[in-house]
């Protein structure tokens, strides 16, 4: 367990600064040193190539952490990780052959809303490739249980790249075109450090002799990759069919809005870690009644502090607006209170999503990403026409509502056990009530003053609530904790 603990708390801390990093470039350093056209153009690159790569790398960062442990020699784990290296190959050979052969093709059809996307089309299969090989000899390390190294790689490095090009671009040392093609290259620097890293804890003997279970292997990672591919589809789909349909600007407006949006969903991130091990023995136990109490503690307290977040982003989101030096991209405020709300669906859910990865009805995962992706496309197809970057948002908050009563409705039926009840309504209706009225207040000073005053209005109000009408015990026994010192 130590170890565990060890690399958590770490890998906590990794996520934290990438958090802040990734706030301060998504929210001033883009839309100040790249404007809105090339921060859009970005996020459709990096988009497509994270829709591309759950195919390129055929789900085997997976594989490696599912059968690695399962294999006792030496000889057999070596032939196992020979195995997967090349997997991947089956799949980017045709892949790089096709792009070469139809490259302009490719180019016009990607951009005939964007001209501006056509000189970048290798940038995709690109950054697709070594985020895909990246994937693999992370999975190789965390396999060895090291991940501290290989997160700081993932989540701070990209991040931590962007800042310096984006500094870079803002002393005019390099043009916004360079940009591209820089961040580019520094992902190939960051797969060569993986690999450098990853061979330096184990170094197996290469061999083109197939695993012994192979035919697993390779059913497995086509599960994957198509459980994968419609969950990458599901997050990144907007904001590759924005730049089809609209101004490749609305991208960046829209990307900015999420990232302020999806703050609701980090108290649910460093819950699940913690959720997910208890559902899973539960399960294996058959402990049904420990396993209902934790589907009804978690969604009430999820619903209570990422409610808080909901309130504490969207009463404040004018003023912070103000604070951005582009008043454009103040037209994305609808799609932060929608996307938002979806985040509050989701997280109401509890560890509804650990029950349906943990139990024996595991594979359901797999129809139910599908349904989601191509509904999310159908309903982007048709809305982005009609209301823009705001119908991307409405698709997003359709099919999240409907799946998650889906899901609730699956494992009610499965093992009759469903995560609302009273309290689930009560936090609802303060959360709504406590954003009509606290909206009504105007507060007229400078916009830094006016977030602070609301959100301090925000955290007494609705703490109070949440402790007269005792909506969650393990809160109130906190607060009275804190009141007795």
């Amino acid at each position: 367990m130590g170890i565990v603990v060890n690399q958590t708390s770490k890998n906590i801390l990794t996520i934290s600064i990438a958090l802040i990093l990734g706030g301060i470039n998504t929210l001033y350093f883009y839309p100040e040193f790249l404007k809105a056209e090339y921060y859009g153009l970005v996020v459709f690159l990096l988009a497509t190539s994270n829709l591309l790569q759950p195919v390129m790398s055929l789900g085997t960062q997976h594989t490696i952490i599912k059968f690695y442990s399962s294999f006792n020699q030496k000889k057999e784990r070596d032939s196992f990780l020979s195995t997967i290296i090349f997997i991947p190959l089956i799949i980017i050979i045709p892949i790089t052959f096709i792009v070469i052969k139809a490259h302009d093709l490719i180019g016009e059809f990607l951009s005939l809303q964007n001209p501006i996307i056509e000189s970048y089309v290798w940038v995709i299969f690109l950054v697709a490739f070594a985020t895909s090989y990246f994937e693999v000899f992370y999975a190789w390390s965390r396999v060895q249980l090291k991940s501290v190294f290989g997160n700081i790689l993932k989540e701070i490095y990209p991040r931590l790249s962007v800042f310096i090009l984006l500094i870079l671009v803002g002393f005019k040392l390099i043009d916004k075109g360079e940009f591209v093609w820089w961040l580019t290259g520094l992902y190939y620097l960051r797969l060569i450090i993986m690999i450098t890293y990853s061979l330096s804890l184990y170094v197996p003997k290469f061999s083109f002799k197939l695993s012994s279970n192979f035919k697993e292997i390779v059913l497995y990672s086509l599960y994957i990759l198509l459980a994968g591919s419609a969950a990458s589809l599901l997050i990144d789909i907007d904001k590759y069919m924005i730049p089809q349909k609209q101004a490749i600007s609305q991208t960046a407006y829209y990307a900015v809005a999420v990232f302020i949006a999806t703050v609701v969903e980090i108290p649910g991130r460093a819950m699940f870690q913690i959720l997910n091990p208890m559902v899973a023995k539960a399960l294996n136990n058959q402990n049904f009644n420990y396993l209902e109490k934790l589907y009804h503690e978690s969604s009430d307290n999820l619903l209570i502090v990422c409610g808080f977040f909901f309130l504490l982003i969207n009463l404040n989101i004018d003023s912070f607006y103000q604070l951005m030096n582009n008043e454009l991209y103040s037209d994305a405020a609808l799609v932060v209170l929608i996307i938002s709300s979806a985040k509050l669906v989701q997280m109401s859910f509890g560890c509804g999503p650990a029950i349906l990865a943990t139990s024996n009805f595991y594979k359901i995962t797999l129809p139910f990403s599908i349904a989601m992706a191509i509904s999310v496309y159908i309903l982007n197809d048709y809305l982005i026409d009609i209301y823009g970057i705001n119908g991307a948002a409405m698709s997003t908050l359709l099919v999240i509502v409907f799946f998650t009563f889906f899901k609730v409705v699956y494992i009610k039926h499965k093992l009759k056990i469903q995560p609302y009840g009273t309290k689930s309504l009560q936090i609802i209706i303060i959360v709504f009530s406590l954003y009509i009225l606290i909206q009504q207040v105007n507060i007229s000073i400078s916009p830094i003053f006016e977030i602070l005053v609301r959100s301090i209005l925000i955290l007494l109000t609705y703490l109070l609530s949440v402790y007269i009408f005792k909506l969650s015990p393990q809160i109130n026994d906190f607060l009275k904790s804190f009141k007795k010192h």
